[in-house]
């Protein structure tokens, strides 16, 4: 079993590329939550991102696609087998513009709201900085503008919707995308190795072109 994203920026990006690797869904009910592919030995089933590395850990899903910034936070020790080039984002450190230009500005004791609590709070210990962590689950970016948190950590794609809240980027914290990942033990499967080779086939054909000639037979030896 396949576990893919059931929300969030990785959904359609994760539900996409299978198609396009020759994995199509059978079925569209939104409300469905184990659907059949078109590989007979393999369905999928939708959970909450942050949920499949823990449940792949376990052995539960032989293998799923999720952030790698889920990952980290869960502390999961599953198996990274691709980098699947989508979801692309920077979990950064951001404040209210103008507040700090650098993570060495950040007072002890700062409030920091974020769903990143593992990253955030070894981020912190590896620049010497004693922060007090808010854990949220949304809505990250208003925080500071509710006064519950002076900072955020987040994921950023573009970087628009801080802006739009009126927070800029002050540190990198890890950069991240969608990986495809299995349990150590199911990394060895048929069908996992499958599903790798295929989904690899696809990713080192990106941006690649194939051209066909037809050539009378008497002239391809001198070609």
């Amino acid at each position: 079993m396949l576990a893919v994203p059931n929300k969030g920026r990785l959904q359609e990006p994760a539900v996409k590329l299978l198609e396009l690797a020759g994995i199509r869904l059978l079925a569209s009910d939104e409300r469905s939550i184990v659907l059949p592919t078109s590989w007979p030995d393999l369905n999928v089933i939708r959970l909450r991102p942050e949920d499949i590395p823990k449940i792949v850990e376990a052995g539960r899903v032989a293998v799923g696609i999720t952030g790698h910034d889920y990952v980290v936070e869960a502390g999961s020790e599953v198996a990274e087998l691709l980098d699947l080039r989508i979801g692309k984002g920077t979990i950064v450190l951001a404040a209210p513009r103008g507040r700090w230009r650098s993570v060495e500005e950040v007072p002890n004791g700062a409030r920091v709201a974020t769903k990143y609590e593992r990253i955030a709070t070894r981020f912190f210990e590896s620049v010497g900085k004693s922060v007090r962590i808010v854990k949220v689950s949304g809505s990250v970016e208003v925080m500071p503008l509710l006064g519950v948190a002076d900072a955020i950590v987040d994921v950023m794609a573009t970087g628009t919707t801080l802006t739009l809240h009126g927070l800029e980027p002050v540190a990198k914290v890890l950069e991240t995308s969608a990986r495809l990942i299995a349990s150590k033990e199911a990394a060895e499967h048929y069908v996992v190795k499958k599903l790798v080779t295929y989904i690899k086939g696809l990713l080192e054909a990106q941006g690649k072109r194939m051209i066909f000639l037809n050539v009378p037979a008497d002239r391809i030896s001198e070609s």
